[in-house]
């Protein structure tokens, strides 16, 4: 038992596990300011345009009661409040795509620095463009002379 709760306790303290309950939470609160937006400010302001809150527009249909004879059956369909629950995801879709742009951004702020940091052990010959060793005055591929090529002096016998 003793076993089980320390794997717990190691599950639940990694970093990611903390940063997706961290996110639920804030996501979470933020999906209560969004709506608000929406149904106390977006929804007023569509409304002005229908005289009426954009989220409480309805279509209302009676369809006669054939078996009954009575007043019939009512169907509402509340296209308002439909379109301010797609206000809300498009709000926060944008949102989380712009958290998500600037996360991104800084995280490649860090690696650039990396890779500047890390110095070239290959360069390219221009002839064959192959991939070879910095230091190469030759290239092992096609036996072109590179620069920093010396030719050697053979010594001949006078």
């Amino acid at each position: 038992m003793k076993k089980f709760f320390g794997e717990f306790k190691e599950f639940v303290m990694r970093g990611n596990v903390l940063d997706l309950a961290v996110a639920v939470i804030i996501g979470a609160a933020f999906q209560n300011i969004v709506t608000s937006l929406t149904d106390n400010i977006i929804s007023p302001i569509l409304g002005l345009f229908t005289k009426m809150n954009f989220d409480q527009l309805m279509l209302k249909f009676t369809f006669p009661d054939v078996i009954g004879g009575g007043e019939g059956t009512a169907v509402t369909i509340k296209y308002g409040a439909f379109i301010t629950a797609v206000i809300n995801f498009l709000i926060m879709a944008l949102i989380i795509f712009l958290i998500v742009k600037a996360i991104n951004k800084l995280m490649s702020i860090g690696k650039k620095k990396e890779e500047e940091e890390e110095a070239a052990t290959t360069k390219e010959c221009p002839y064959c463009k192959s991939e070879i060793a910095i230091e190469a005055t030759r290239c092992p591929h096609c036996t072109s002379k590179l620069e920093g090529f010396e030719e050697e002096v053979s010594l001949e016998k006078k």
